[in-house]
């Protein structure tokens, strides 16, 4: 096996090519410039080159692995993952579109319900409306006929006080007038001596009665 062995001195590169025993030297006189590790010296500076491959340089083996991990990843992704997740967002979407269908059925019975129980409420104001104005009418009847009755008999019980005060007014009037003549009869005698004429008592004592 070879190895190089690297000396740079000034403007000068020497390589030396080292196999079992032997040594090749080989003098570039050109300024270079050196990239990798430099060990600084007493003016020389020494590098060692590795044939070893690069730290970040694939192998084949692992672009194999790589490849094949990609390529049964890939085909399980199209053939087993994908497949089952399309299942299940199928699923899932056939699930939300019937609980949508559902959900716009039930909205539809539910208005269809609240028209009838609208109707039906209609109904059944128009109908307690006319039973309200039928109670309302019989109730106004039977008001008016109770009031009829009761100013009827008020009228009647008037009248009859009526006739029962003119009666005792006359009644008294008569009395009164009775007493009034006797009295001035009497005071008329007293004043004359004898008792003034019955028809001349009756006249005076109607005349100051009509006053």
């Amino acid at each position: 096996m070879h190895s190089a062995v690297v000396h740079l001195q000034g403007s000068s590169l020497q390589v030396h090519l080292v196999s079992e025993g032997e040594a090749t030297t080989t003098t570039v006189a050109e300024e270079t410039t050196v990239t990798g590790e430099e060990l600084v010296g007493e003016g020389e500076t020494h590098a060692a080159v590795s044939k070893d491959p690069g730290p970040i340089v694939p192998e084949v083996k692992e672009l194999a692995w790589g490849a094949g991990s990609f390529i049964v990843f890939a085909l399980l992704m199209r053939f087993v993952l994908f497949p089952k997740v399309k299942k299940g967002m199928d699923a899932r979407y056939n699930s939300i579109r019937s609980a949508h269908e559902s959900a716009d059925t039930e909205r539809a019975d539910a208005r269809a319900e609240v028209a009838a129980y609208e109707a039906q409420l209609a109904a059944i104001k128009a109908e307690s409306a006319k039973v309200v104005e039928a109670a309302r009418a019989t109730l106004e009847s039977e008001r008016q006929a109770k009031l009829a009755e009761v100013n009827a008999g008020i009228a009647e019980r008037r009248a009859a006080a009526t006739a029962q005060a003119e009666a005792a007014r006359t009644a008294a009037r008569d009395q009164i007038h009775a007493a009034v003549s006797d009295v001035a009869g009497r005071a008329g005698e007293l004043a004359t001596g004898r008792r003034p004429a019955a028809g001349v008592v009756e006249r005076v004592v109607n005349e100051v009665m009509a006053r």
